[in-house]
This record gives C-alpha cells, sequence and structure tokens, in this order.
C-alpha cells in the first residue's frame, strides 16, 4: 500500500511517501481501505515534536473514512465493505489502516464518505467541551481560542444550539474572524482578547473559556472568567511549559479547571468515547453542525496540508484524499 511517515522530526519536508505493507487486523479490530484521512493539529505536533510517536519510523493520522477491508477475531457486528469513520492511534497517512472496534462507527444516515472523514475526532472533542466538560447551560457566555478552526467551528454552533448567552471566539486575522462569525460566533477578537472581553461582557467575564493554546493564553482565559466560571484546557498548541493552576488562581472567584483529550479518552474509557461520538454525531445528521472542508489534497501531498495549517491561516477541515 501507499503511505506517508517520517524517519527524524522536524518541518514539512521530512514527510515522505512510501510503500508498506497493508497491516492486518488483530483481535477486535477491523481493517479499513481509506478513502480520507483527516488532518489534525496533533499530526503535526508528531512530525515536528515527536507528539504520541512510540518510534520511528511513524505514519501519522488520527482520523479516516473508508470501508472495511477485514474482520480481526472476535469481531462482530461490521461487515466487510461497510462504509465507517474511524479514530485511530496513528498510521491514517495511509491506503489501509488497523483500528479497534471501539473507535470505529458506521456511517450515519445521510454522511458520505468526505464528511465522514471530519467527524471522528472534532465533533465528539467540540461535544464533549460545551457539554459534558464545559457543562454549558442556557444563557451562559463562552469564549472559544481557534474559533475559525475544526474544533472551534463546531463548539461555536454547538455553543448557540445550547442555548448560549453569547459566543465569543479569538483568531489570529481579520479573515479567520469573518469566517468564524459565519458559523456561531457573536464577536469575535483578533489576537489579544482579555480586555475586549471584558468590554463586551461589562465587565464580568464569560461563564466558560475553552483553551487549545496553554501558556500566556491559557492565563489569559483564566482573568477572563466570570464568577464560577469555567476553563477547560485541551491542547498546548503554543507547546508552552507546563504551569500548574493552583489556590491564588481558583479561589478568589470560584473558577475552576479541567480538561479533555480525545485520544487519552479512548485509551482509559472506550465505551465513554463510543456514547460521546454516537452523541455528537447525531449533530451532525440533525443539521446542527457542519464543519466545512477548506481544503483537500492528494495522499501523497500530506506536506503541503501541514503547512498550510502550519502557517495558521488555514479555516475548518483540512482532508487527504486516499481512495475515494
Amino acid at each position: 500500500m501507499r503511505a506517508v511517515e517520517f524517519q527524524q522530526y522536524g518541518g514539512p519536508e521530512v514527510l515522505r511517501a512510501v510503500t508498506a505493507e497493508a497491516p492486518e487486523p488483530g483481535p477486535g479490530q477491523v481493517s479499513i481501505d481509506v478513502a480520507y484521512t483527516g488532518v489534525n493539529f496533533a499530526d503535526l505536533k508528531a512530525r515536528a515534536e515527536g507528539y504520541r510517536v512510540p518510534e520511528l519510523p511513524y505514519v501519522p493520522g488520527l482520523e479516516v473514512s473508508g470501508r472495511i477491508r477485514a474482520l480481526g477475531a472476535g469481531v462482530t457486528g461490521l461487515a466487510v465493505g461497510q462504509e465507517v469513520a474511524a479514530l485511530t492511534e496513528g498510521g491514517a497517512y495511509a491506503e489501509v489502516v488497523a483500528a479497534d472496534t471501539t473507535t470505529v462507527f458506521p456511517l450515519p444516515p445521510g454522511v458520505d464518505l468526505r464528511t465522514a472523514a471530519t467527524l471522528p475526532t472534532v465533533l465528539p472533542t467540540a461535544y464533549a467541551l460545551i457539554h459534558q466538560v464545559g457543562r454549558l447551560q442556557p444563557g451562559e457566555t463562552v469564549l472559544v481560542q481557534g474559533a475559525a478552526g475544526g474544533i472551534g467551528t463546531v463548539a461555536g454552533q454547538l455553543a448557540g444550539a445550547a442555548g448560549a448567552g453569547a459566543v465569543y471566539g479569538v483568531v489570529s486575522s481579520a479573515a479567520k474572524a469573518a469566517f468564524a462569525k459565519e458559523h456561531g460566533y457573536d464577536e469575535v477578537f483578533v489576537g489579544a482578547f482579555q480586555d475586549p472581553v471584558r468590554q463586551a461582557t461589562g465587565g464580568r467575564g464569560v461563564d466558560l473559556v475553552l483553551d487549545p493554546v496553554g501558556g500566556d493564553t491559557l492565563r489569559a482565559g483564566l482573568a477572563s472568567l466570570a464568577p464560577f466560571g469555567r476553563l477547560v484546557s485541551f491542547g498546548n498548541a503554543g507547546s508552552a511549559e507546563p504551569w500548574t493552576v493552583g489556590q491564588p488562581e481558583l479561589y478568589p472567584l470560584g473558577i475552576s479547571v479541567s480538561g479533555f483529550s480525545i485520544l487519552t479518552l479512548a485509551r482509559t474509557a472506550p465505551a465513554e468515547l463510543r456514547r460521546l461520538s454516537e452523541q455528537a454525531f447525531a449533530k451532525a445528521v440533525d443539521g446542527t453542525v457542519a464543519l466545512p472542508v477548506t481544503a483537500e489534497f492528494p495522499l501523497a501531498d500530506a506536506a503541503e496540508a501541514h503547512r498550510l495549517m502550519g502557517a495558521r491561516t488555514s479555516t475548518g477541515k483540512l482532508l487527504l484524499r486516499v481512495k475515494a
């Protein structure tokens, strides 16, 4: 099969197209003939920093859509040829990938393979941030970092559908701000946001902050919370040094901080991930949310997809076209 791997860490240029043996499914797994692969920021961190890379060489990629190629021992309820979406442990930049059945989902009614490739990581993550972890209540206000990215695009729509009093976003450019406003945001701040948030909320701050950046951005998010507000950390895109939040930050206004990682949840509580994903996918089926694919690349051009995402100019979702 064709695959794209890296043998050393570095920029997009370390991604190389190779020929490899197609994986066979182990017990409780299926192999999938990949139609589309989603590109995620975690793929860039794997390539550049070794994020979640067990060894080199490594084929990145965390989500696919396609058709089941073969069933491993003990697999029931799925069939060869069935169209599915799947969350993987890696290896998705390839024509064939193996995945545990706990993270393989038959396509919901009316969802095609191209759309399905946008679902496995982004939609359950955004749904968890708004509902399970963020516990957004009707009338509350939300601030989302990276509002024009994949998770941000979905989170804004989910927050509005949940009855948020106001949905605020933070982006890095005016073009991204315009995109975010088309996908559920009431107001979008470019760059610095702490003072604008206070102005927009009459000095109160927001009830919920969603932060994938970390570092100084997370600190500013904490400072933007209203009394009894919550911040959910779901990434460290800025590669900042870990920072401990304690009594001095939490006590004065009774704020709280929590975290979420869909990849960790897949390992520690797969049944919860499955329940979460099924609830989240329903929001795409009923039209509550839509995640636009703004760029699509052939598998061999994965480096170009990484360059676009790494330049922080992309919006929505990026896909690799494998065997559509």
